[in-house]
């Protein structure tokens, strides 16, 4: 496996002459971080063994949000707390696209642009769920920010996974919208929710002084389709929530200052091959790096984190329990001893490298920390 650390101290210096103009304070921070996860210069941790006593120093993690290395376990409790908020209903994943002519100022502005994706699209199916004859009141929601392609190309869009559910506040009833004859449900009708999309977006455009382009598409793209559960639309969410756009293992070769990696088609399902070079492919990664304090992931509606007691009460009254997909995830992986096996526990952090600054062989570990 190729690491990402020691394609950024080879491709660096490239890297800054041709993109030092585009990079964002935080895109240096991210570069910075990355460029010293878990390597002999980076910080140690000193963890002593229960057993026999045995010591040894552990690299940090960098722990930064956008890099490939780090932060699964926060990638696996996000996703315990969305499991725990399962209400009995068929969920459906609805995506909304920023056309390819606004990206450029989504890039911008992203702070601004990033916070409007998010909140347009919730107002959306808020706006649908109300005025549904079968659903009539205030739905709950997960909405994830994403910005790249497959091929991690920019690409700025939104998914929002919803129970075709809802609840009445001044009936205090709960609703859903019953599965027809199909064996995939209906919740909201494509086009419709993209044209009713387009309109609160350009509404925000306006409201916050933005300049549009004269060009740009008319047919703005929505999609809305049945996941069942929605077991697996979270996993897919989630992937990438704390771990950045590539995952380490798809990097494939880097040499001859280029870089090949592997993706998955959207269309095909098949693994595709990109060749890039380096510094570009920095770029193609770097990006996607969100402005800092900007939350990705947002929850709204009866799903909101204020929310907790209203979702106990449902699930005792509706009889549920979600506590049952709660085995599927994947425990944290433990720190065990080299000489006896025995588990090892940490005493010391942030002790200060001697090593050299660009040195980027990691120092093997056994579990993630």
């Amino acid at each position: 496996m190729i690491r990402l650390a020691s394609i950024i101290n080879t491709f660096e210096s490239a890297f800054l002459v041709h993109y030092r103009e585009r990079l964002r304070p935080e895109h240096t921070r991210a570069l910075a971080a990355m460029k010293l996860c878990r390597t002999q210069a980076s910080p140690k941790m000193q963890a002593i063994c229960t057993q026999c006593e045995h010591q040894r120093l552990v690299p940090h993690s960098c722990g930064h949000r956008h890099c490939p290395h780090c932060q699964h376990h926060e990638s696996q409790q996000w996703l315990e707390r969305q499991l725990a908020k399962q209400v009995p209903a068929e969920y459906f994943l609805l995506t909304f696209t920023l056309p390819a002519e606004l990206r450029p100022l989504a890039f911008a502005h992203q702070s601004l642009v990033y916070d409007l994706l998010l909140r347009c699209a919730w107002d959306t199916v808020r706006t649908f769920s109300q005025n549904d004859r079968r659903l009539r009141g205030i739905p709950g929601a997960i909405a994830v920010l994403h910005t790249n392609t497959r091929a991690h190309e920019f690409h700025p869009h939104v998914h929002l996974l919803m129970p075709a559910a809802a609840i009445d506040p001044q009936r205090r009833q709960w609703r859903t919208k019953a599965r027809g004859n199909s064996k995939a449900g209906y919740l909201f009708n494509n086009f419709a929710l993209a044209k009713v999309f387009r309109a609160k977006m350009l509404a925000g455009f306006d409201a916050a002084g933005l300049s549009m382009p004269k060009r740009y598409a008319r047919e703005w793209v929505a999609d809305c389709k049945s996941v069942g559960t929605g077991r697996p639309a979270l996993i897919y969410l989630g992937r990438y929530l704390y771990r950045g756009v590539i995952r380490e293992q798809d990097i494939l070769a880097c040499d001859n200052g280029q870089v090949r990696f592997r993706y998955r088609d959207a269309k095909t399902g098949k693994f595709e091959q990109r060749i890039v070079p380096g510094a570009h492919f920095l770029w193609l990664i770097l990006q996607h790096v969100l402005p800092k304090g900007f939350r990705r992931a947002r929850n709204f509606g009866f799903l909101h984190p204020n929310c907790k007691r209203l979702i106990a009460l449902l699930h005792l009254l509706l009889k549920f329990s979600p506590v049952a997909s709660l085995p599927y995830l994947k425990p944290r992986a433990p720190f065990v001893c080299a000489c006896c096996g025995a588990l090892m526990r940490i005493v010391r952090t942030m002790i200060p490298s001697t090593g050299p600054a660009r040195l980027t062989i990691p120092i093997p570990i056994e579990a993630t920390c």
